[in-house]
């Protein structure tokens, strides 16, 4: 999805310095462990009142986190809200169609809109998450040159900045899953495509600042997403979770198709993935936002991994059905870069004081398909 963020915005670099309590990977844990606070979907600060400061920002606000931030927002009471996207002319503004926000900033008039603006965050979520894409030039510009400015906006305005890193930035995977921040562990990083090389980038720099004791904002979070699935994805494309490219098969009686394993010891239909239901992943965000004394890098996954077998299995219990599962082989172009297998470690999240827990994939899967996809409107 290209948001059309600017090539030029000229926000100053921050002059200030950074006294929040982080997460700390070199010490294993946080350097002053805040109490954990148990999270409720309906807390939230009141509209008007928040910090104290103003309203939120949520880039990509239109998207498919994004937006899902945004209705999670205004259930729990919340309509100070401003988004920044592009809705373009495909029906992504269905997304907010039943929401309400404050204002909606096309990105390339964000620069003059922050402009004196006091926020109690920015909800980082806009990107080319496009895992094909193959402009490099757009992909730097959108996901790493456009977050460093709003870096230094957030660190010269004192506001927390909370944004979307990827698991894209894991690779292959043969450095494992774990959300280790230290600059070395993150230089042995090797994405496998243009997106996850984009959010890796950006990742490292504002870890380097860290480590330098440079200036940063007052709570700063990167969240590497795993495979998050939901409402209002539908504008996605080819980049839709299978649920969602799939269910209108599924209903109609046809086979879905999944791709044969060509490695030794894993079975058609078991590469396996860790599926995280779009509200836990909203779920997370939501607690950074009421816990700002927390910073650092953490991956959003639910810990157990689980096959694509799994998930197609469990949409087809949710329309009362046997599987119907065909298995094609995979394309020759793909297959000495497919990943068969991603597990995120959460202990990083839970040692940072987030007590909730993760939905089980077979219930994830029957609320979408119950709540949304089996239903004439599938946007929440």
């Amino acid at each position: 999805m290209q948001c059309g963020y600017p090539s030029q915005w000229g926000l100053s670099s921050a002059l200030v310095s950074s006294n929040t309590i982080h997460f700390d990977w070199r010490r294993g844990g946080a350097r002053k462990l805040h109490q954990a606070r148990p999270w409720g979907k309906g807390r939230i600060e009141k509209p008007g009142h928040g910090r104290g400061r103003g309203m939120l920002l949520v880039t990509g606000g239109a998207g498919f986190i994004g937006s899902n931030v945004v209705a999670s927002l205004n259930e729990a009471g919340r309509t100070d809200i401003v988004v920044s996207d592009e809705l373009g002319s495909a029906g992504k503004w269905r997304n907010l169609g039943k929401r309400q926000v404050a204002d909606v900033v096309p990105p390339a008039e964000l620069t003059r809109w922050l402009e004196g603006r006091k926020l109690d965050a920015v909800i980082h979520m806009g990107a080319i998450s496009d895992t094909t894409a193959t402009d490099g030039d757009l992909v730097i510009e959108t996901n790493f040159r456009f977050s460093l400015r709003l870096l230094d906006w957030c660190t010269s305005a004192r506001t927390p900045l909370i944004y979307a890193s990827s698991a894209a930035t894991y690779g292959n995977g043969e450095e494992g899953f774990d959300d280790d921040w230290s600059p070395a562990a993150l230089r042995a990083l090797r994405p496998m495509n243009l997106y996850g090389f984009s959010k890796h980038l950006f990742d490292i720099t504002v870890v380097d600042r860290f480590t330098k004791k440079a200036p940063l904002p007052p709570q700063w979070a990167g969240l590497k997403f795993f495979n998050v699935f939901g409402p209002n994805e539908y504008h996605k494309g080819e980049m839709m979770s299978l649920l969602a490219k799939r269910f209108d098969d599924a209903k109609a009686g046809k086979p879905v198709r999944l791709f044969k394993s060509h490695r030794e010891g894993v079975a058609d239909g078991e590469q396996k993935r860790d599926f995280i239901y779009v509200d836990d992943a909203v779920a997370v965000v939501r607690w950074l936002i009421d816990t700002p004394k927390v910073s650092g890098i953490f991956n959003v996954g639910t810990g157990k991994a689980r096959s694509f077998r799994d998930l197609i299995s469990a949409m087809f219990a949710a329309l009362g059905r046997e599987p119907n599962i065909d298995y094609i082989d995979m394309p020759s172009a793909i297959r000495d870069q497919y990943q068969y297998f991603t597990q995120a470690k959460v202990e990083n999240l839970r040692r940072a004081g987030y007590n909730a827990g993760f939905t089980p994939l077979e219930d994830a899967v029957s609320h979408y398909v119950t709540s949304y996809l089996d239903r004439p409107d599938r946007y929440r």
